[in-house]
């Protein structure tokens, strides 16, 4: 089942789960150190980088912002670099597999839980957000999270994703010319061989995915449209709960 019949979705869900290219040894060496420098901007590029990142956590934080706090659950949360731009009263629960990444993170202490994996958060629970800036673009098994994530928000809750335009043209001709040149520089290697393992998603999947799954879906981008952007934000709405049944048994662990 796949909502309203959508022969796209039906496409795009047939390539899951999928499955993580390997990464060469000597980028596996460096792999935790590079996703730091880049989450930390200690480079010049991955300091560009951040600050048109901005974008992508002021999107998603937009809604909170002023208003009563709201219960959020942040899927893939990494360094933690998302909370600076949230509502400090607000309960914060995370999801994110790699402790290394948010141990000593500085705002460790806003968050009140943390799940390894979206299947540990209790079904009872409910949440008025689930965020995500810059995850979903990585998780191979995205249909089966999105639909737990689904199953999770309060009624008249939203999704808010922030995105790279993976598989759009600026998108690949800006991490070429930036952060790509500047790892070839400095360690020898292809940042491309990086970005395959990470991004294994598309932004035109993980839209296909979200409008099959919720009834109301919103979209602005970061660039001359879609196509010719960096960036892309997605707010969804009104899931539908049987769709996310029917592919979390899909996808059943």
């Amino acid at each position: 089942m796949t909502g309203g019949g959508d022969q796209g979705a039906a496409r795009v869900l047939a390539s899951f789960p999928k499955t993580r290219p390997a990464m060469p040894p000597r980028l596996q060496a460096i792999y935790v150190q590079q996703y730091k420098e880049n989450r930390a901007g200690a480079t010049p590029a991955a300091s560009l980088s951040q600050r048109l990142e901005r974008w992508l956590h002021l999107q998603v934080a937009r809604d909170a912002v002023g208003g009563a706090p709201r219960a959020t659950l942040e899927l893939g949360a990494g360094t933690l670099n998302q909370p600076p731009f949230e509502p400090a009263a607000a309960p914060y629960d995370i999801v994110e597999p790699f402790a290394d990444l948010y141990r000593d993170a500085p705002e460790r202490g806003r968050v009140r839980d943390v799940f390894a994996d979206v299947t540990e958060v209790p079904r009872e629970r409910r949440y008025d957000r689930v965020t995500s800036v810059a995850s979903l673009e990585h998780i191979c098994d995205l249909p089966m999270v999105l639909a737990r994530s689904a199953q999770l928000l309060e009624a008249g809750g939203a999704l808010r994703a922030a995105i790279p335009s993976e598989g759009g043209l600026l998108w690949r001709l800006g991490w070429t010319l930036t952060t790509g040149l500047e790892f070839r520089l400095r360690h020898g290697l292809d940042y491309g061989d990086l970005m395959r393992h990470e991004h294994v998603n598309t932004a035109r999947e993980i839209e296909t995915l979200v409008r099959a799954l919720f009834a109301e879906v919103e979209i602005r981008s970061f660039g001359l449209g879609r196509q010719l952007s960096l960036y892309r934000f997605i707010a969804a709405r009104k899931p539908r709960l049987e769709v996310a049944a029917a592919w979390e048994a899909m996808f059943a662990r």
